[in-house]
């Protein structure tokens, strides 16, 4: 069973093949489940002109906001992008292309797309900026927008523990959209805080099978909180 283990033994080794002008799809939300160490290697790559797909873009300095910096990013597929002043810089330049996708659409396009679905009708967005020039049907009616779904090149993930097949557990709200980024790349990769060997996790845990996994590796993580507010003494 050798061949099912997932484990490599470097960043460099779990981010092999990324080219410029890929698309990643990218766990996280907030700063919370973010796989920050794989993206300090695309940061450390210098690999340009990428396609971002993550509910939100880090905050400057830390998260997927390091990319930014070297202006890595060409485009991002995001729902909430308002804790980076780089991104606004870069936005109102004209330098960062960005696709407002509700929250709720973005999770399912990740999800429609890992399982092989094209395309789904929503009413999120009908009669607004987001339902502009997409196809519109009635059902019941109600009025419904067609949204694509989405796959990535590669897709980014931070899991809390695994086996060394991949499969993977995700810890309470640093679980997010991870799951759902996990199917939907071509090639996924997963940080993990802790490995352990095959059967030792009880797989009625197990939220993501390793079939969706291509690489994994062992991480250390910072764990920043994102907001901190104080109430003077």
């Amino acid at each position: 069973m050798s061949g099912f283990d997932k484990v490599v033994g470097s960043y460099e080794e779990a981010m092999a093949g990324l080219e410029d002008g890929m698309t990643i799809i990218a766990g996280g939300f907030g700063l919370c489940g973010i796989p920050e160490n794989l993206i300090n290697e695309i940061k450390h790559k210098g690999t340009r002109e990428l396609t971002i797909v993550s509910n939100n873009c880090g905050v400057d300095g830390f998260g997927l906001g390091v990319l930014l910096e070297d202006r890595q990013i060409k485009k991002m597929v995001s729902s909430y992008v308002g804790e980076n002043k780089l991104f606004e810089e870069q936005l109102l330049a004209g330098d960062l292309e960005v696709e407002l996708t509700p929250q709720g659409t973005l999770a399912e396009k990740m999800r429609a797309g890992g399982a092989g679905i094209p395309a789904f009708y929503t009413a999120t967005g009908y009669g607004t900026e987001v339902g502009k020039g997409k196809d519109v049907k009635e059902f019941n009616g109600r009025k419904y927008i067609l949204e694509e779904s989405i796959t990535g090149d590669f897709a980014i993930v931070k899991a809390w523990k695994a086996d060394r097949y991949g499969n993977l557990v995700f810890r309470h709200t640093a679980q997010n959209f991870n799951p759902m980024a996990a199917t939907a790349g071509k090639i996924t990769v997963v940080e993990v805080e802790e490995i352990v060997e095959p059967g030792e996790l009880e797989p009625t845990q197990i939220h993501t099978p390793g079939i969706y996994v291509n690489r994994l590796i062992k991480g250390t993580f910072e764990k920043r909180i994102e907001q901190r507010t104080v109430r003077e003494a």
